[in-house]
C-alpha cells in the first residue's frame, strides 16, 4: 500500500484515510489503530511542515509493508534536507512543558514499537505489533 501526497496541510486527511485502509486490511484492534493513527500522522504532519516546510511542489510518501502477520511497518519520507533526530529537546523536561511543538517525535517513539530513522531522517519507519 502506497500514498504519495503533496505537501500542504490539507493533504493530512488523505495520511488518516490511508491509515483507516491499513486498519482494515490488516484487521487491526482499535488500541493498536489509535497508536497506529497517532505515530503516522505525526510523521506526515513532521514531514510536510518541517521537512518538505509546506513546499507544495514536494512529496510525501507513506508505505505500509508487512513484515508477518502479526507486525507492519509505515515508512513516511519527505524531500527536505534532514534533521539531527538525536538531538532534539526533550519535551517532557520542565522547560519544555509549554512550548507548542517539539513532540511528534516523541510521540511516534512513545506509541510505535519501534522507529527508525534512516537519510538523515528525511525517512522514518514505524514498526507496529498487531
Amino acid at each position: 500500500m502506497i500514498l504519495e501526497i503533496n505537501s500542504i496541510a490539507e493533504n493530512i486527511r488523505l495520511a488518516e484515510l490511508f491509515i483507516e485502509s491499513i486498519r482494515d486490511e490488516k484487521n487491526i484492534k482499535e488500541d493498536q489503530y489509535g497508536k497506529l493513527m497517532i505515530a503516522v500522522t505525526e510523521a506526515v504532519n513532521n514531514s510536510i511542515f518541517h521537512g518538505n516546510k509546506l513546499n507544495k511542489e514536494k512529496k510525501v510518501i507513506v508505505r505500509c509493508v508487512e513484515i508477518n502477520p502479526f507486525r507492519i511497518c509505515v515508512i513516511v519520507e519527505d524531500e527536505g534536507e534532514g534533521f539531527s533526530y538525536d538531538s532534539l529537546p526533550d519535551p517532557t523536561q520542565k522547560d519544555r512543558l509549554e512550548e507548542p511543538g517539539g513532540r511528534g517525535v516523541f510521540l511516534m517513539k512513545a506509541l510505535a514499537d519501534d522507529v527508525v530513522f534512516n537519510n538523515n531522517g528525511k525517512v522514518v519507519e514505524l514498526y507496529f505489533n498487531i
